[in-house]
């Protein structure tokens, strides 16, 4: 059906047990993701030929990282060795009323010292029909702004898809930062996946009449952002995902998706979730959308495809959705029974 690129950075995920805090915990528990690896790893496990492209040094641990997205069947034969450490982040997840705290580690990693002549697009492009970033990897430095740019003109020149998650990091980089980086990005991408808080945080867009923390959301609201960030960077399809956070346990999930061409909105269906993990949830909603879309489903149907794989998410441990395609169709067909399956 085709080849998926992905670029960012894998780091280690470092999380106490069950629902402990830091400073009660004596383990640790180690596991790894980053936001474009889980994109890759939902695509593979839905058949696609997904390939992720980082740098990680060149000792056991690194090795450990390739590893992990090998036993899903993601390509890592583009990824580049060599770096001294890998970034980590610590996860604390919230239950309840008590949110979640996520504190990052990832100076001097691999990837954020990562120079544009590590990597030569026009070969790890060659073939591709998708290129997918997000906003967190430009946002680890100068450098890594640039290697996006070169990634995306090369995908532009070859005629490859290229879609973005905004993904706007508070803790990595300002917000002027991210408009003056994402501004240039963005008039590359061709579909752009955002939240009810990245386009107003990296932007200046916001949804009106709307309060996330309230759990209020009016769709007229998104319609109008949706349509700002297609008119101001001439993007072909916007995807907002819709999230209600009644508590760090409990949350309602839905997604909106913009065709332009169109200028269809259509909603999806709204998920009440009981969170097992949120972490990956937007990624796991954009690799639903890049498969739906590759498969040629409608706009409506994309959407759905999408907020199911991503409500899918978040019932299962750690960043990697491990779902398979007939769960997520079985999903977005109505079926949330949640049923043992004999």
């Amino acid at each position: 059906m085709g080849k998926i690129v992905t670029f960012g950075e894998l780091m280690i995920r470092l999380q106490p047990c069950n629902y402990q805090r830091f400073v009660q915990t004596d383990r640790l528990e180690f596991t790894f993701g980053g936001g474009e690896a889980n994109v890759a790893v939902s695509l593979a496990n839905y058949g696609l030929d997904a390939v992720f492209v980082t740098k990680l040094p060149a000792h056991a641990v690194g090795q450990a990282a390739v590893n992990s997205l090998r036993r899903y069947g993601v390509d890592t034969g583009k990824i580049v060795r060599g770096g001294e450490r890998v970034g980590i982040y610590f996860n604390e997840k919230g239950a309840s009323q008590r949110g979640s705290v996520c504190i990052y580690d990832r100076a001097h990693s691999a990837i954020q010292e990562a120079l544009p002549a590590d990597f030569d697009w026009d070969v790890i492009l060659e073939g591709a029909d998708w290129f997918h970033f997000t906003g967190i990897t430009p946002a680890l430095g100068p450098n890594l702004v640039e290697i996006c740019r070169e990634a995306c003109e090369t995908a532009r020149a070859k005629g490859v898809k290229i879609s973005c998650d905004l993904n706007y990091r508070g803790k990595l980089w300002s917000r002027q930062q991210a408009r003056e980086a994402m501004t240039v990005l963005c008039g590359y991408v061709d579909v752009c996946v955002s939240n009810e808080e990245d386009a107003r945080d990296v932007f200046d867009i916001e949804a009106e009449a709307t309060d996330i923390t309230a759990g209020k959301l009016n769709r007229e609201g998104y319609r109008s952002v949706a349509r700002q960030l297609a008119e101001r960077f001439g993007f072909e399809k916007v995807a907002v995902t819709l999230r209600e956070s009644y508590s760090a346990s409990d949350n309602g999930w839905s997604a909106m998706l913009y065709d332009t061409a169109g200028g269809e909105y259509c909603f999806s269906r709204k998920y009440p979730l009981h969170i097992v993990d949120r972490v990956g949830g937007g990624d796991s909603f954009g690799g639903g959308l890049i498969y739906a879309l590759m498969a040629g489903k409608s706009a409506q149907d994309a959407v759905e495809f999408a907020a199911a794989a991503s409500a899918l998410k978040h019932s299962i441990e750690g960043d990697y959705n491990m779902v398979t395609l007939a769960e997520v169709e079985k999903l977005a067909a109505g079926d949330g029974s949640g049923r043992i399956q004999r």
